[in-house]
């Protein structure tokens, strides 16, 4: 046996330990900065060390200690104000969350508050969008853009552009919004 190429066992132990300590160190520097979904921990992780099951254990870790869990992350994305359901699910699909969550997520929301929450954006940005060609449009766009879906965008709109007295509140037209959103 050649002593260069062979290590006793109690330095690859204390080797193991530094490198689980620092691991350790990394995620919750990383946890400190903002709330990470499971998959984008272990995707950091994975990428600070080759050993997967070092990875693993450190995950574990972090979530016995309660520094992480998707079930916050998820509410917190849920709750967040000036988005639709249509965002949430994007990214917490995007973050990794898993579906069964993101459906518990998207259930817990308010219709009333997101209609709320539209109309609100809408209502502060009104005026840039009535200097536009099509007006509703561009307020559809951007609604949209946001993740709200179309009933809610259309019945923004509708609020709105009678609250401003806007002669682009087509009577007909935005009668007939609302008859479909009853």
């Amino acid at each position: 046996m050649d002593p260069e190429t062979q290590t006793p066992p109690e330095q690859s132990r204390e080797q193991r330990q530094k490198a689980r300590d620092d691991l350790l160190a990394y995620a919750f520097r990383a946890l400190s900065g903002r709330a990470l979904t499971e998959a984008e921990l272990r995707t950091r992780l994975n990428r600070r060390t080759d050993d997967e099951a070092l990875a693993a254990e450190v995950l574990a870790r972090v979530q016995e200690l309660g520094y992480q869990n998707d079930e916050g992350v998820a509410r917190a994305e849920g709750t967040r104000r000036g988005v639709g359901g249509f965002r949430v699910r994007q990214t917490l699909k995007r973050r990794g969350v898993q579906a069964a969550l993101i459906e518990e997520t998207l259930a817990a929301r308010d219709p009333q508050e997101e209609h709320a929450d539209a109309a609100a954006l809408l209502e502060r940005r009104w005026p840039s969008f009535a200097r536009k060609r099509d007006p509703r449009a561009s307020a559809y766009a951007f609604l949209a853009r946001r993740g709200f879906p179309g009933a809610v965008i259309w019945a923004a709109i509708h609020e709105v552009a009678r609250a401003e007295g806007s002669d682009l509140a087509d009577e007909a037209a935005l009668d007939e919004v609302d008859s479909g959103l009853e």
